[in-house]
């Protein structure tokens, strides 16, 4: 991996730091959630990229790829009691839920070639537990045909008491797109939590490659291995996911309808997983001990297609 420079992608712009060389290319923005900005495999932009950064800001959720911690996806904005403390998050969707953490746009501290880290939670941030994020991205070229993305995030607990605890990746990728997803049970809706857990059917049965169907936003449990392929027929490129987590794994998955893009991600629990501990689900958060910490490695092996 190299560093190919550090500097503004426009004028009065975030800080843009390019990793990777020859046929992987990632720009990350720092100061902007440390998001993937662009990923270009072979040639190829594969991430949704807005041509300017700025507008992460306004629209936070759909653009590039970004860190969700200390959870992901939704959960309630009302006070709830977690043992002898209080979460109270504020909404910031229109569906009225809190979505994907507090980090997605945090200013981000560099402590390497592509690794960063930031803190949040404690008094005053609706999240009683103080925590760390890291985040550490390489790009490898493996081959004149084979290139491999990797994404290592961590979440400490750094309060003096157990703090729940989730963290994933949300990448856009263009479209169109084909996908499989080797699950067989699904959550049907990530916005109406009142749906149950089913055996994957119809659109929901993505065990097979091929394309994303139109207007789903939901969650696959219990992957196998590997849990995602993906393949963009346009561009001649495919890829394997593989993703190592020691606190659960589920895969997201949203194709809104005219996004161009399809959003598959990672995630150490399910949605309202806040909900889902407290109730003794399997996949809410994770309990972490003062000084522990989860870990979700995402990795994305690309080649040519043949």
């Amino acid at each position: 991996m190299t560093a190919d420079s550090v500097e503004p992608m426009i004028e009065g712009g975030p800080r843009l730091v390019r990793l990777g060389t020859g046929a992987i290319r990632v720009e990350l923005l720092p100061e902007l959630g440390a998001r993937l900005h662009r990923l270009k495999v072979f040639g190829h932009d594969l991430l949704r990229t807005p041509s300017d950064p700025r507008v992460h800001i306004g629209e936070p959720f759909a653009w590039g790829g970004y860190v969700m911690a200390p959870w992901c996806n939704r959960i309630d904005p009302v006070p709830t009691a977690v043992g002898e403390s209080i979460v109270s998050v504020p909404a910031n969707t229109p569906d009225g839920t809190a979505l994907h953490g507090q980090v997605y746009l945090a200013p981000w501290q560099e402590r390497g070639p592509g690794f960063y880290a930031v803190r949040g939670g404690g008094a005053g941030t609706g999240w009683p537990w103080p925590y760390e994020t890291t985040l550490r991205v390489t790009a490898a070229v493996s081959g004149i045909d084979r290139a491999t993305l990797t994404v290592g995030q961590v979440l400490t607990n750094l309060a003096d008491g157990p703090m729940p605890g989730g963290v994933g990746l949300h990448p856009w990728f263009q479209g169109p797109l084909e996908i499989r997803i080797a699950a067989d049970l699904v959550l049907p809706s990530n916005v109406d939590s009142a749906r149950s857990i089913e055996d994957v059917s119809g659109a929901f049965d993505l065990r097979s490659m091929g394309g994303m169907p139109s207007d789903l936003d939901a969650t696959w449990l219990d992957p196998g291995h590997p849990p995602v392929e993906l393949r963009w027929p346009n561009l001649g490129i495919q890829a394997v996911m593989e993703v190592t987590s020691d606190a659960g794994l589920c895969i997201v998955a949203a194709s809104p309808v005219d996004a161009g893009a399809v959003a598959v991600e990672p995630e150490t629990h399910a949605p309202q997983g806040l909900r889902r501990l407290l109730a003794g689900d399997p996949y809410g958060l994770t309990w972490l001990r003062p000084g522990r910490s989860i870990t979700l490695i995402t990795r994305i092996d690309f080649e040519r297609a043949r």
